[in-house]
């Protein structure tokens, strides 16, 4: 391996980063930045390179930061960008957390970037913390629904917003 691209390459191909966080609210584990960071360090001596990061403050509407990886041998160097936003109304953090989780997240994503790190395999980006199952048909809702369909609603309509279990579809159709 005698140039960048081949030590960036072999690194790409040959990167593990175990996922040994949990996340107790959406039940899954992931990888932080530092997990990742853990892992590169035996490729550094390996392939006598050296993998930096750094962060810039974005303003804007929303407050951004923006977080390059940079993999480099000296001489050259090879960046992966990142940007995120900082969310300032996050419930139960201070401005400084609010930062600080913004910065982990977008060293993560940006040395995902540069390691290609398959993220569709990763909890962290297909979990919606149950955002989108749908509330159950009753109550209220559930009369509304008999009315709609008496009006000529479809029963369609109604299966795409709520989940009805067969003996609430039944009473729909009586």
């Amino acid at each position: 391996m005698t140039t960048l691209n081949d030590k960036l390459a072999y690194m790409q191909a040959n990167f593990k980063s175990k996922k040994s966080r949990f996340n107790s609210f959406g039940k899954y584990n992931f990888r932080s930045a530092e997990d990742i960071l853990e892992a590169i360090k035996p490729y550094l001596t390996e392939l006598n390179i050296s993998v930096r990061l750094e962060e810039e403050y974005v303003s804007g509407v929303v407050p951004m930061l923006k977080s390059v990886a940079i993999f480099s041998d000296g001489v050259d160097a090879i960046h992966a960008t990142a940007i995120v936003g900082v969310d300032l109304n996050q419930k139960g953090m201070q401005v400084p957390q609010q930062f600080g989780s913004a910065s982990s997240y977008g060293k993560k994503y940006a040395l995902g970037n540069l390691l290609l790190i398959d993220d569709t395999q990763d909890s962290d980006a297909t979990n919606t913390h149950d955002k989108t199952a749908k509330p159950k048909l009753s109550g209220e809702a559930l009369n509304k629904a008999k009315e709609y369909i008496k009006s000529g609603g479809d029963i369609n309509t109604i299966k795409s917003k709520y989940s009805i279990t067969p003996a609430v579809e039944a009473q729909l159709k009586a």
